[in-house]
């Protein structure tokens, strides 16, 4: 069988791609689990990546959950009640937990239908941009179960909570440019130009300090549940930080010398 997910490295970028097309891109299995789990870990460890790039190969962003295996109780859909709660603690939760804790900023290059926990997976990135050929639906419903991967938490950060309410309740799917009047993602371009616009957005991103953008994201990441003054006693302890590096100087010196600044990551 095929590698589940490609880890493919061009200078500061990595684009990973969910390599399942048989399945549509399903990433409730274990072994497509434990490979994301590991690409974040490894671009956590590596200062070379800036920038990482998520998308789908074949026509699917992601389908979610096999349906399958749902169908027949295999895999983390086996089992009794106790057997289910720990599958998908230590299945499919481990995905969210993972790409949340990844340190670069995460562009989802949506392909095509992010279905499900598929839908929920562009939610967990940073930035989004789509294909006009996807599609987004938290359609757990329609399969008679609750989104069980962290969708309750992510889409209403990403659409607000009204719309994530309408999609959870209806399951039903929106298109792209839905999707970018939601403000879901930021821009929906032809098919053929997908990687091209992500490359061209994370390039834009990864000409900054890498230091400091690690420390931009997981203050962003804190703002979301902190308390204003505890922010501020954060964000003073990495500008801190910030301001002893390197790179500070570089960006100082490149700006009053109106020239193109070089950043090393020190």
């Amino acid at each position: 069988m095929s590698e589940p997910l490609l880890y493919q490295q061009d200078g500061a970028v990595v684009t990973l791609t969910l390599n399942r097309p048989e399945t549509r891109n399903a990433i409730s299995e274990d072994d497509m689990i434990a490979a994301l789990e590991a690409a974040a870990g490894r671009i956590n460890r590596d200062m070379s990546v800036r920038v990482a790039i998520l998308t789908g190969g074949g026509s699917a962003f992601s389908s979610g959950g096999n349906v399958k295996h749902m169908r027949d109780r295999e895999g983390m859909f086996g089992g009794g009640p106790a057997e289910l709660r720990n599958g998908y603690r230590h299945g499919i939760q481990r995905i969210p937990l993972a790409l949340y804790n990844i340190e670069i900023p995460v562009i989802a290059a949506v392909n095509g239908p992010a279905i499900g926990a598929g839908c929920d997976l562009a939610m967990m990135c940073d930035m989004r941009i789509a294909s006009r050929q996807a599609r987004f639906a938290e359609s757990f419903i329609k399969v008679g179960i609750i989104p069980g991967d962290g969708g309750a938490w992510f889409l209403p950060r990403v659409v607000g909570l009204a719309r994530a309410c309408e999609m959870a309740f209806t399951g039903d799917a929106i298109d792209a440019e839905t999707a970018l009047a939601w403000g879901m993602v930021s821009r929906v371009v032809a098919p053929d130009q997908l990687l091209e616009e992500a490359n061209k957005l994370a390039a834009r991103v990864a000409v900054n300090p890498p230091q400091v953008l690690r420390m931009t994201k997981k203050l962003i990441r804190e703002g979301q549940h902190l308390r204003l003054d505890s922010l501020l006693e954060l964000s003073a302890a990495m500008q801190a930080l910030a301001h002893h590096t390197q790179d500070h100087q570089e960006a100082v010196a490149a700006l009053l010398e109106k020239r193109p600044a070089h950043f090393t990551g020190r």
